[in-house]
């Protein structure tokens, strides 16, 4: 093959926005029900909802959701565990009206859950069906009919006839939050974790069994400073779960009667924080094995427990693992992706960690060449206190076989910022990434002080420290790539989306920032507005990552991007959904009418009807080639002919300031 030279960010690629949404969906949940294995499709093409997905061990897939039905809940906002199986009888909650749904095989969905006058006001999520088949144990997040908004949300756990339309019976009310309703096999005993306002499901939550007879209740685990999640009841009564008390999110055991012991301890992480209900990042077998996705120095992967507590990591290709199931005495299905593919379904049978692709990644059709492998790098950044540290991030070089970059320069780079924060870079081959790094970008994806992944140490670096620690990792990381000589030192950019969003406004704000230009999708410009109009779930979370609001409003103001557009200077692209419930449109246009104020070069687009992240294929072939085209037309590249780019329009480019 010819190799052509032509500058960075021009280069033609067939990983086209067309390309990132053809035939897309998101892996996010697998369950097993018998011999039959589900998983949940979200499709870009569908209009971004969720289908659930049925296999039969003779192979045959079938799409169980008819037309207009959408697998998807509201509770938390970021939803999760919308639906589940038993019997070859699923339950869902559905997205239009927030509605419980009985589906029988073969028949048409029927309501269970009331119709309520508040449209949405009920939601349901993380349910199980009990023992006797005929009840439901269930998470309910109730938005009463003049609710003060996040004040008058109420968070149960409720029970609910399985088989028919019924008024839930309340279990457990209380906490301001509830999650993962677990009933023991013999349905004597509830397990349930628990949290209160100010702390977050990986700060501070409890774990709680009752025993239903006597409603005796007994805290498990848990409480300041430990983070439990993923409790499970085993066939044999013992109750296993995740806490990260030893630093690390690693899994123990409770048995009636004993004390709570460990049953693996590893410096990686089993858990994962709780943004979405429903995770899943272990299984039992029932000869006692464990099977469990850790997580360790930036990579994901599989590891067994045999009876007699040795573990052993499994030589598999996965770098990224979602979901956990056990399947059969001696496999698992996972929800798993790689550097090379993106997330499909899978069996894992033991020993030997034989592999059958259940749900195969799509066939992008593409030469691998042009395929970016990322490397996971350290570099030197500080803490909020200036103390020197290390940061970790997932970098990603240039890559297409039939470009190369002219003699003596360098690539340009994204830094990008995953949301959250409390989120993680993940190492899975995303085609959104992809299709910066073949058109010649460098990009390199930062796990900030405050990702997830490293411990809990390094997880709590970002308290009181949100838009300090973040900002000064992204740019030491740049910073270092240009002094390593791997990218153009004149030419770095960054983008993020929600958290990350603000992470990139902080770090343009600053007198000192390297960036050329920015790209912020739906992020926070202003803290206080963040504060008093959010949803319950994240209505205090900034209590931990900037302060007690208003006591300490001095701090949200000084690090609130809208009170510093006197320094934001720097090219800026806004991208943001109509109906975001959790940062609302307005974050959005206070930043951009500010920058217009000042004839500071900006682009805006409003995607209506969407919410936080963009599900529906229009809109992100859209947003991405905005994205591009804004980068040309700053960094002074042409786009392809071939592709048809829309350009989008950056207003004041080109004019004082």
């Amino acid at each position: 093959m010819t190799i052509t030279e032509r500058p960075f960010g021009s280069w033609p690629t067939p990983i086209t926005s067309d390309l990132v949404v053809a035939a897309a969906v998101r892996l996010s949940e697998a369950r097993v029900d018998g011999a039959c294995v589900y998983w949940s499709e979200g499709r870009p093409a569908e209009g971004g909802r969720t289908q659930i997905v049925r296999r039969t061990p003779a192979g045959t897939v079938t799409d169980l959701l008819p037309d207009g039905m959408d697998a998807r809940t509201g509770v938390h906002e970021y939803g999760g565990a919308g639906w589940w199986v038993r019997d070859g009888v699923l339950w869902f909650a559905n997205w239009a009206d927030q509605r419980l749904y009985r589906l029988e095989p073969g028949g048409t969905p029927v309501a269970i859950t009331p119709e309520r006058a508040v449209p949405r006001g009920d939601r349901y999520a993380d349910g199980e069906v009990g023992p006797d088949g005929a009840s439901i144990v269930a998470v309910r997040e109730q938005h009463p009919a003049g609710g003060r908004g996040a004040v008058d949300v109420r968070n149960e756990i409720v029970r609910l006839a399985a088989g028919r339309d019924s008024e839930p019976e309340v279990l457990v009310s209380g906490p301001d939050f509830v999650v993962a309703p677990r009933l023991s096999p013999d349905a004597e005993r509830l397990a349930w974790v628990s949290w209160d306002h100010p702390s977050m499901p990986w700060d501070d939550t409890v774990l709680t069994v009752r025993e239903l007879a006597t409603g005796v209740d007994t805290v498990i685990a848990g409480g300041p400073g430990e983070s439990v999640t993923e409790p499970r009841w085993q066939p044999d009564g013992i109750l296993t779960f995740l806490s990260d008390r030893s630093g690390w999110w690693n899994l123990y055991r409770w048995t009636p009667g004993s004390d709570v012991e460990p049953l693996i301890e590893l410096a990686a992480e089993i858990g994962v924080p709780g943004w979405q209900l429903g995770t899943s990042r272990y299984a039992v077998l029932g000869d006692g094995r464990v099977v469990f996705a850790r997580w360790r120095e930036g990579y994901d992967g599989l590891a067994v427990r045999d009876p007699g507590g040795a573990v052993t990591d499994l030589d598999l290709p996965f770098s990224a693992v979602a979901t956990v199931r056990a399947s059969g005495p001696d496999g698992v299905v996972v929800v798993a992706g790689t550097p090379a593919a993106e997330p499909g379904v899978y069996r894992v049978t033991l020993p030997g960690a034989v592999v059958e692709t259940l749900r195969a990644p799509r066939d992008l059709g593409v030469d691998r060449g042009y395929l970016s492998v990322p490397e996971p790098v350290s570099f030197p950044s500080v803490d909020g206190a200036g103390v020197p540290r290390t940061g970790h991030a997932l970098f990603y070089p240039p890559s297409n076989p039939a470009y190369r970059g002219p003699d003596g320069e360098r690539p340009p780079l994204l830094v990008v910022i995953h949301g959250g924060p409390t989120g993680s870079a993940m190492p899975v081959l995303s085609v959104g990434t992809q299709y910066w790094t073949s058109r010649g970008f460098a990009v390199v994806d930062v796990n900030y002080g405050g990702s997830a992944g490293f411990g809990r140490t390094y997880r709590d670096l970002l308290k009181g420290a949100w838009g300090v620690v973040d900002v000064a990792d992204c740019i030491a990381a740049a910073r270092w790539l240009g002094e390593q000589g791997r990218v153009d030192r004149q030419r770095l950019c960054i983008r993020g989306g929600s958290a990350g969003g603000y992470t990139t406004l902080a770090a343009l704000a600053r007198e000192d920032t390297p960036f050329t230009a920015g790209a912020d999708h739906f992020g926070v410009a202003d803290l206080e507005a963040l504060a008093a109009d959010t949803h319950k779930f994240e209505s205090r979370y900034l209590d931990a990552l900037v302060g007690d609001y208003p006591a300490q409003r001095e701090v949200y103001v000084e690090r609130s991007p809208i009170h510093h557009v006197d320094r934001l200077h720097r090219p800026l692209i806004v991208l943001q959904g109509s109906e975001d419930a959790i940062v609302p449109p307005n974050q959005s246009t206070k930043i951009v009418d500010a920058l217009r104020a000042r004839r500071v070069p900006v682009a805006y687009l409003l995607f209506d009807g969407e919410q936080h992240g963009f599900r529906r294929a229009e809109n992100i072939r859209r947003a991405l080639d905005a994205e591009l085209s804004f980068y040309a037309q700053v960094l002074g590249f042409a786009l392809p002919a071939d592709e048809g780019i829309e350009p989008v329009e950056v207003e004041n480019l080109g004019q004082p300031s």
